[in-house]
């Protein structure tokens, strides 16, 4: 029985739309992600997840430990349901949330915020909360190159020198209400860029991938001794699903961030030190046909996040050699799909679709159906099944 046979005779029950998660591939992912690791423990990155139970699923495996949520009150409820060491990955200006967190024993004793200002810094002190708050700093992990002129990596933290850093855990160091507990650096033209692409973009890629690494093993290597002059770090994080085994290699990082590896979406096939299975698919019905190679099936237009085109669509992936029309592309509520393999498509048949990154697909489905094998074992709430919408 291949992979569509066996998703078809796992979900036959269904009515699509729906969304499964393979736990096979989930476990298979997870496993090779461990093993990448050497030993360091990987925090889950909840925004590639957005599925309290399989979070709660993969923090229960050997090597992954704590959560990388995405937004202050995310944190907040994570906590209150029980989850435990909570990093919020980007800074908040949210007030309310910051007065629920400094208000909350246990909430303040398990997350922890972002911050890369002094700005930040006041902002959180403004609120005269009562319990202190425990906060990360974030530095730039880009890489620069010709004098400024090149530069690859997310946009993020004004903090990329070790003096920089020495200062500001400085001023956190002299407010009785705060206390420095980690520092975060995320490589995202390493992790976040696949290299394994043919032709001129793919060296290009690589040569990048390869300085940035050397440069950033120097300058987070001497970050972090310089924070540590003046504080007491628990964590230092970097990292992420396309990085592991570079990142742990360095010294000064005691953790990884990952999260997208554990359901392998379509963004993650193009690195060559490691290969993954896709875990998340969900299912869409051909409601016409308007040609012998065309169907059309209901809904579809999901597409990812990020500078837009074609990379950041949903890919159809079962029956194989299916493909968006041109002028189409992904639609709202109907998405014509081209090839051979329409022909033998008929009205009610499923196709199956990747989504181009992980934990985005959830805010579109309310629930999870988890596989295993050829039957559906559970149907759990995404977020948004949970009335949770953090962005």
């Amino acid at each position: 029985m291949d992979d569509r046979q066996r998703l078809d005779q796992a979900t036959a029950h269904l009515e699509p739309p729906f969304a499964v998660l393979d736990m096979d591939a989930l476990r298979s992912n997870a496993a090779a992600m461990v093993r990448r690791a050497r030993g360091k423990p990987i925090r889950v990155a909840s925004k590639s997840i957005r599925c309290r139970a399989v979070l709660e699923r993969i923090l229960a495996m050997d090597g992954v430990s704590g959560v990388m949520a995405f937004t202050l009150p995310e944190a907040l409820w994570l906590v209150s349901t029980g989850l435990r060491d909570v990093l919020v990955a980007y800074p908040t200006a949210d007030r309310t949330a910051l007065r629920a967190l400094g208000s909350d024993e246990v909430a303040a004793r398990e997350i922890t915020v972002m911050v890369d200002s002094p700005e930040h810094l006041d902002l959180i002190e403004s609120l005269r909360l009562p319990h202190r708050i425990r906060v990360c700093l974030d530095v730039d992990a880009g890489f620069v190159a010709f004098g400024g002129a090149f530069r690859a990596g997310a946009l993020r933290s004004p903090i990329r020198e070790p003096e920089q850093a020495a200062e500001i855990a400085a001023h956190i160091a002299k407010r009785p209400g705060l206390r420095l507990t980690g520092l975060m650096a995320y490589e995202a033209q390493i992790a976040g860029v696949g290299d394994d692409v043919p032709g001129p973009y793919g060296r290009a890629v690589r040569w990048m991938q390869e300085r940035s690494r050397r440069e950033l093993i120097v300058r987070r290597g001497r970050i972090v001794q310089a924070v540590r002059q003046v504080a007491d770090l628990e964590f230092v994080n970097g990292g992420g699903t396309g990085s592991i085994e570079k990142t742990v290699a360095e010294r000064a990082i005691t953790e990884v961030a990952a999260g997208s590896g554990f359901f392998h979406p379509r963004l993650f096939d193009f690195y060559r030190g490691f290969t993954g299975r896709p875990a998340a698919l969900f299912a869409l019905p051909v409601v016409r046909k308007p040609a012998p190679d065309v169907v059309t099936v209901l809904g579809g237009g999901y597409p990812a996040s990020g500078a837009p085109g074609p990379t950041r669509l949903p890919q159809p992936y079962l029956p194989a050699g299916l493909r968006y029309h041109s002028d189409e592309g992904a639609g709202e509520v109907q998405t014509p799909l081209l090839g051979e393999a329409a022909a033998d498509l008929r009205l009610g048949d499923r196709v199956w679709f990747r989504h181009a990154k992980a934990g985005e697909l959830c805010e579109r489905f309310a629930a999870l159906h988890l596989v295993e094998g050829d039957r559906v074992a559970e149907e759990v709430p995404t977020y948004r099944g949970e009335g949770k919408t953090f962005l």
